[in-house]
């Protein structure tokens, strides 16, 4: 990076150390093999730097099942600014939650719901709820991955 950018090796590992980069641990990335990849990144960034007017951009995902876990006991509180949190090792299993979530990029609010399963169904509840929490005036543009889910004809409708 120092040769490729004229700088001296400390001035270039200390704007790394300045802004928490560590690109040496980079293990792998893959670019996708879709034609179409660099006409769907443009759109995808179109909307999300210039959103078109009376409109919301929502990025949409879902986190598979989670573990509801409960610790037996409450964590030590106050803790000293340099002692590590203590909490107990053991806990109690309250099953397994989904969360879905939509991100409005332009004000960082987040609009999350947990079902107790991952499928069509709770996703199609999911999209009823932010059809609730966003203004009837504004148009509302999903940003999804391609997830199976999300080309069924229930979704798409």
């Amino acid at each position: 990076m120092a040769k490729a950018s004229d700088l001296s090796v400390s001035t270039v590992q200390r704007i790394w150390r300045a802004f928490g980069l560590q690109p040496h641990r980079l293990e792998t990335f893959k670019l996708s093999t879709d034609p179409d990849f660099v006409a769907k990144i443009r759109d995808v960034m179109g909307l999300c730097v210039s959103p078109p007017e009376h409109a919301i951009v929502l990025c949409v995902d879902e986190k598979s099942p989670i573990q509801a876990l409960d610790r037996s006991q409450p964590m030590l509180l106050p803790m000293p600014p340099d002692q590590p949190a203590r909490r107990s090792h053991d806990y109690k299993r309250h099953g397994t939650t989904s969360l879905f979530a939509a991100l409005d990029i332009a004000t960082g609010r987040v609009i999350g719901k947990c079902y107790g399963r991952q499928r069509a169904t709770e996703f199609r509840k999911f999209l009823d709820e932010i059809e609730t929490a966003v203004p009837r005036e504004l148009d509302v543009h999903l940003v999804m991955d391609n997830y199976a889910m999300h080309k069924i004809p229930l979704i798409r409708r």
